[in-house]
């Protein structure tokens, strides 16, 4: 190893430090200079380590956090299309509970040679994950994009909803019918979505009620991004005297409103119900839910875009897509008056 290392430092012009960094896929070395040690490998007649092989021109990895919510699926539709259409074919792989991991899943296709990857609400948005592993991701050459959450740190192109927009619009909704506790059920407070989301909802209230500090934080509940943490967030702003809940997602929401009924309050008569995604069938629940329109068409053309530019040479800045939402009232929020009745 050591005489290799030395021939291969020696063809590239440059250090065997360097030549150990680039085989072992270290981040901190130039993209010349790690092209350079490949170009030494290549012209010595030396395999490529697996990793640093070319790229497949034909494969995109896409990576998921799971399926049950709908609005992942979706993502993967819009991307999957967008792939095809310019002669990519897309590689789903999905986490699942007691599964494969997002490392493991990506150590899986890069394995594979593919082009690039493109990540949906992966550990990029959680802010107590580290984020060596997309250095070391970038250290290998290997293009990325990543949806929803943003990270300083990470220099990649991110796409995202306009989290704080969402919260405006949800609460001035209800604020137009009447509305004045108006509860916030939402995800795990680690995610950057979810601090987003706070903040314009704090704000929101703000500016159309006027509540601030204990009186607005007292209408935050943390649960967890599924139907059951919905229907265990409703519980808790119930006994604190909500009107209306603006959910973090759909599947949320739809535990909001089943805890309503099973408390005997009807939806949208005593309770007004709000969720963020618009996931594909949402509008054809019973009732149909008001909820905020994540842009995933639009997100998910641009991620494909930005990503194919990397692979084709010219790479994205550092900078965050923020797309607009929009709310969508369906029939799950009604005017407060029938509410207060109850309080």
């Amino acid at each position: 190893m050591t005489a290799r290392l030395a021939d291969i430092a020696a063809q590239a012009g440059v250090s065997e430090a360097t030549v150990s960094r680039v085989l072992n896929g270290k981040p901190g070395v130039a993209a010349a200079t790690r092209d350079s040690v490949l170009t030494a490998l290549d012209l010595l007649g030396y395999e490529r380590p697996p990793r640093l092989r070319q790229r497949s021109a034909g494969l995109v990895g896409l990576i998921t956090p799971e399926l049950e919510n709908p609005i992942f699926p979706a993502f993967a539709q819009v991307i999957s299309q967008a792939l095809t259409r310019q002669g990519y074919t897309p590689v789903l792989a999905t986490q699942t509970p007691g599964g494969s991991t997002e490392d493991e899943l990506t150590e899986m296709l890069v394995d594979r040679g593919v082009a690039g990857i493109i990540y949906v609400s992966g550990l990029h948005a959680d802010t107590t994950a580290g984020t060596q592993r997309y250095e070391r991701l970038r250290a290998q050459g290997v293009p990325f994009v990543l949806i929803n959450g943003f990270s300083p740190a990470v220099r990649a192109p991110f796409v995202s909803p306009d989290d704080r927009a969402a919260m405006h619009l949800a609460v001035g909704h209800l604020v137009s019918l009447g509305h004045e506790r108006i509860g916030l059920a939402l995800g795990p407070a680690r995610f950057v979505p979810v601090q987003r989301k706070r903040e314009g909802y704090l704000a929101a209230l703000d500016e159309h009620l006027g509540l601030t500090g204990d009186g607005a934080e007292e209408l935050v509940e943390h649960s967890l991004y599924t139907l059951e943490g919905g229907q265990v967030a409703a519980g808790a702003l119930l006994a604190r005297g909500a009107t209306a809940v603006v959910c973090a997602s759909d599947m949320m929401a739809l535990g909001v409103v089943r805890a309503a009924r099973q408390a005997g309050l009807d939806v949208p008569r005593e309770l007004s119900v709000v969720g963020f995604d618009d996931s594909p069938l949402i509008a054809f629940t019973d009732p149909p839910l008001t909820t905020v329109r994540q842009p995933v068409t639009a997100m998910g053309q641009a991620a494909v875009r930005a990503l194919l530019e990397d692979v084709g040479g010219t790479p994205t800045p550092h900078t965050e897509f923020v797309f607009h939402p929009e709310l969508v009232v369906r029939g799950s929020t009604a005017s407060a008056r029938t509410a207060h009745r109850r309080l």
